[in-house]
C-alpha cells in the first residue's frame, strides 16, 4: 500500500489525527497490506524536505516496550517499507488512472484519491536491534484538598532534541534552544511557582519532563499508558513545546482546547492576561499530532498545547513571517541556539504566566475536565482514561 502525507479537509485537530502515520499504518494493516511506500508531495516537501527526512533517518528508530516486552505501535504484518522522493513519486504514478499532478491537486483540495496502481514493488529492509534506555523525569506536588488531591493535572515538556548530527554551517550540535529548552525551562519555572504558593493548589500536579519526543512522542506515550499514579486519576494535560519567543505575545493558539471543557480554561486565562485566543493558523502543518499532548489525548485525557499566535499590534512586526523564516533556517538545525537573534524573554515570561494560570484554574475547579458531548476524541479515546 502506498500513501501520501495529509488527510481530508476535516477541522484542524481531526485532519492532523488522520494525517498520523500510525493511523495510516493501522488502516493499511486492516486492509491486508504487507508493506508500505511513503510518497513525497509538494506540500510535504515544503514542510519537511526529503533531504531533511533522509538526515533524520540516520538516527535510529526507537520504540518503547510494554509490560509484555512488545514494541509500541509496531505492525508485524508490514514486512517492508520505503520512502520515495518527489521525482520518484511522480514516476510511481506513471501508467496509473491518475497522474501525480492530479493526485497532488486532490490532496491539496482535501479530497484524496484512492485507486489501484499497476506496480509491483520489491522492498528489502535489514533491521538491527539493540536495547537503549531513556528516562522520563517526573515530580509530584501534592494538592491541598482532601479529595481533589487524589486527582492530577500533568504539565509536560520534552527534554530531548536531536543530539549530534550532520553539520550545518560547520556546527553539528543540534542545540534545541526553542525546541525544547524553552518548554523545559518554563516547566521548571511553573513548578517553582506552584511549590512557592502559600496555599497549595487543590488538585495535585505532576511535572513531566518527557524523553524521546523527537523520536515519536515516546516518553509521553509511555507515561500516558503507564503513569506513576492511578491512570484514572489523571484529569488533564498542559503541554509546552517550542515557545516561539520571537515576537511580543498578543494571542494564543491552544491546540486541542476546542474538544473539551479546557477551552473555557484557555479563554479565562487569556482574558486575565489580555490575550486573544486564535484558531490554528497553519492546519497543513498538523501540529496537533506533533507534540506530547497527543499521547494523553489517545489515552482519553483532555489536553491542550498552547503556542504563541501570530497577532501583532505593530505593523513592523509580522509573526507569521518571522515564524516561517525560523522554521526554514533554524527548526531542527544547529542554529536553534541561544545566539539566534530576536529572543523576547518578556514574551516567554508572559507565556509562562499563561500556562501557569491554565493549570491553576484546572486544579481549583471542583469539576473534573470533560470532553465535549459527541466529540470525536472523547468518543474514540475517552474510555481509555478509566
Amino acid at each position: 500500500m502506498a500513501f501520501l502525507f495529509g488527510a481530508p479537509n476535516f477541522e484542524s485537530s481531526l485532519k492532523a489525527h488522520y494525517s498520523s502515520s500510525e493511523v495510516k499504518l493501522r488502516n493499511a494493516v486492516a486492509h491486508g497490506a504487507v508493506g508500505v511506500i511513503f510518497l513525497d508531495d509538494p506540500v510535504l516537501e515544503r514542510l519537511y524536505t526529503f533531504k531533511e527526512q533522509v538526515r533524520d533517518l540516520s538516527f535510529p528508530e526507537l520504540r518503547w516496550l510494554d509490560k509484555q516486552q512488545r514494541p509500541n505501535d509496531y505492525f508485524p504484518e508490514l514486512k517492508g517499507s520505503a520512502f520515495l522522493n518527489l521525482e520518484a513519486t511522480k514516476k510511481f504514478f506513471a501508467g496509473s488512472p491518475h497522474s501525480a499532478d492530479e493526485v497532488f491537486a486532490a490532496m491539496k483540495a482535501g479530497k484524496p484519491l484512492s485507486f489501484a496502481t499497476p506496480i509491483t514493488a520489491k522492498i528489502h529492509n535489514v533491521t538491527g536491534l539493540r536495547d537503549v534506555a531513556g528516562r522520563n523525569v517526573v515530580a509530584r506536588l501534592e494538592g491541598s484538598d482532601p479529595t481533589l488531591k487524589n486527582e492530577y493535572v500533568v504539565y509536560s515538556a520534552h527534554l530531548d532534541h536531536l543530539g549530534i548530527g550532520e553539520p550545518v554551517k560547520g556546527d553539528s550540535i543540534y542545540n534545541g534552544a526553542l525546541d525544547n529548552a524553552s518548554g523545559s525551562a518554563i516547566l521548571l519555572e511553573v513548578a517553582r511557582a506552584f511549590s512557592g504558593m502559600k496555599t497549595r493548589p487543590r488538585r495535585s500536579i505532576l511535572f513531566l519532563s518527557a524523553t524521546g519526543e523527537e523520536a515519536g512522542l515516546l516518553g509521553s506515550d509511555y507515561f500516558a499508558h503507564y503513569p506513576t499514579v492511578n491512570k484514572s486519576s489523571v484529569v488533564a494535560n498542559v503541554n509546552m513545546d517550542e515557545d516561539q519567543m520571537l515576537w511580543p505575545l498578543r494571542d494564543i493558539v491552544a491546540f486541542g482546547a476546542e474538544h473539551s471543557s479546557l477551552d473555557a480554561v484557555v479563554q479565562k486565562a487569556a482574558a486575565r492576561l489580555g490575550l486573544n485566543e486564535s484558531p490554528d493558523p497553519m492546519p497543513e502543518e498538523v501540529v496537533f499530532i506533533r507534540s506530547d499532548q497527543y499521547s494523553f489525548v489517545k489515552q482519553g485525557v483532555p489536553a491542550i498545547f498552547p503556542v504563541a499566535g501570530f497577532k501583532s499590534d505593530d505593523p513592523k512586526i509580522k509573526p507569521a513571517e518571522i515564524f516561517k523564516n525560523w522554521e526554514e533556517t533554524r527548526y531542527h538545525q544547529p542554529q536553534d541556539d541561544m545566539d539566534q537573534p530576536g529572543l523576547d524573554f518578556d514574551a516567554a515570561a508572559k507565556y509562562a504566566r499563561f500556562v501557569f494560570l491554565c493549570g491553576w484554574l484546572i486544579t481549583e475547579d471542583s469539576q473534573r475536565p470533560t470532553w465535549n458531548k459527541g466529540d470525536f476524541f472523547g468518543e474514540h479515546y475517552g474510555h481509555s482514561a478509566n
